[in-house]
């Protein structure tokens, strides 16, 4: 009698598209491998792209410290309007004129935002207090006090600034909210901000670079599927 295949185990990298749910693609890489044992390190939202970090039999216990990694994100915020949920996903609290903004003052902001500080969590947003998520509290329309969390901002390079949106490249500890950092950019700048685009890029040591659209997945043979995943010790290891 033949042995059974031994379980799939390892990290995948899928280069999540706009408009699903990290979960979505969590169940489309659990019917390609053909196991439950799957799950990521670090949400997306529905909204943003990019690299998505899939774990997958064995590597699930590896969540932790991949989440704990620093990330790196590409996005870009538009002045002149304030949403609900900080992104261009929520309804339109404000709507106020662009001033002359010069490339100068937009680079100022981004600089005064790095280092070490404090952010408080939108309310729009996956974390839970009291056992419920805050995205459920504020669609019934309320609103909690939020703990803020210690994170560090270490790069916030300006890509291109053509008004009234800022392109713009940021690395940051795990647990920043980049659209929270768009509405605080907006208010230093004056007219207020939401995040239009999000792409994250990188996470640790695992570059966007070496990620696999869900149609590029899903036309692999199981061999292929198997050789895409990256072991853990080498996600996990120091570069």
């Amino acid at each position: 009698m033949s042995e059974p295949a031994a379980e799939p185990a390892g990290v995948l990298l899928v280069d999540k598209p706009q408009g699903i749910t990290s979960h979505d693609v969590v169940d489309s890489v659990r019917r390609l491998y053909r196991t439950r044992r799957v799950g990521h390190a670090g949400t997306l939202d529905p909204m943003a792209t990019g690299l998505l970090i899939v774990l997958v039999g064995k590597a699930t216990k590896a969540s932790d410290q991949l989440m704990a990694e620093d990330k790196e994100y590409l996005g870009e915020a538009t002045l002149g309007v304030v949403t609900d949920t900080q992104d261009a996903e929520g309804a339109p609290l404000e709507t106020n004129p662009v001033p002359e903004v010069t490339e100068a003052q937009v680079r100022a902001a981004l600089a005064s935002m790095l280092g070490d500080q404090l952010q408080v969590p939108p309310m729009h947003s996956a974390k839970k207090i009291g056992g419920q998520k805050l995205y459920d509290l504020a669609r019934k329309g309320l609103e909690v006090v939020r703990e803020p969390r210690a994170i560090r901002i270490s790069e916030f390079e300006l890509l291109s600034w053509r008004s009234p949106r800022i392109n713009f490249r940021v690395r940051c500890t795990k647990g920043t909210y980049v659209r929270t950092l768009a509405y605080d950019l907006g208010r230093k700048l004056g007219p207020g901000a939401h995040l239009s685009m999000l792409r994250r890029t990188r996470s640790g040591r695992l570059d966007l670079a070496r990620g696999h659209t869900l149609p590029q997945l899903g036309a692999m043979t199981d061999a292929q599927l198997v050789a895409a995943l990256v072991p853990v010790a080498e996600a996990t290891s120091a570069a």
